[in-house]
């Protein structure tokens, strides 16, 4: 039970990857809190993570893009658990649009969420957790290798994981451990929602495309004790799509 006692701050927990590793971590004896913008889904997820385990679930809407509600939820937490261990920035936000029809709120509303959610949260984290904690931020195959249509979400993603670099250094004297993962094609709902895929301009072999589950194992090994001497790592989980994209 690599996760007894302690508390995990979910972003986007409510589905997909996110819900994964709240179901993941909570069978391995987390308090789980899931922060996300929808409440019906928040409603819907709750169960399944104490299904999965979860001694306390911790449901807390909140919009990743507004630090005043990242800060409502740290403090929530704070006030439910006393303490805060884990925090999995799995947030993210796509749009498809071709870069000459793009504007500047196309790409800060991407930005908002994909990469200024993943700082707010890891500033809070830097605030209020003890040496040992970590952060977790889920990055992305298109902060490597793209394709048309989605800049703000590339550009978005590989800045996390620059994000990823700056704050492990920095978190690294507080005793703080900040890693990433870098999923290829996940079965969520955003790869099969990308019109690039629908139209067969992106194709997919069902052969590289993963399972939540399988990006929640490789979270739970960076956010856990076995990785301690892991520190500002880019943790690629494609099954080998990237070699061939």
């Amino acid at each position: 039970m690599r996760f007894q006692n302690k508390v995990v701050i979910i972003t986007g927990g409510a589905g997909g990857i996110g819900l994964a590793t709240a179901k993941r971590l909570a069978s391995e004896g987390a308090r789980i809190v899931l922060a996300d913008f929808n409440q019906a889904s928040l409603d819907a997820a709750v169960p399944e993570v104490q299904a999965a385990g979860a001694p306390d679930v911790l449901a807390s809407p909140c919009n990743v893009a507004d630090e005043g509600q990242v800060e409502a939820t740290v403090q929530a937490t704070l006030a439910k658990f006393g303490r805060l261990d884990v925090v999995v920035n799995n947030a993210g936000l796509m749009q498809f649009k071709a870069l000459e029809e793009l504007t500047g709120e196309d790409w800060l509303r991407v930005l908002n969420v994909d990469l200024l959610g993943a700082f707010y949260f890891t500033k809070q984290a830097f605030l209020h957790m003890k040496p040992g904690g970590a952060v977790v931020n889920v990055a992305s195959i298109h902060a490597i290798a793209t394709e048309a249509l989605v800049a703000p979400y590339a550009a978005a993603k590989a800045a996390v994981l620059s994000l990823t670099r700056s704050a492990a250094i920095e978190g690294a004297p507080k005793g703080l451990r900040i890693n990433a993962v870098i999923p290829g094609a996940i079965d969520t709902p955003m790869l099969w929602n990308n019109p690039n895929v629908k139209s067969g301009v992106e194709k997919i072999n069902p052969s590289d495309v993963g399972k939540p589950e399988n990006v929640a194992a490789a979270i739970a090994f960076l956010a856990s004790d076995d990785a301690e001497f892991v520190q500002g790592s880019e943790l690629l989980v494609d099954g080998g799509r990237l070699d061939h994209l």
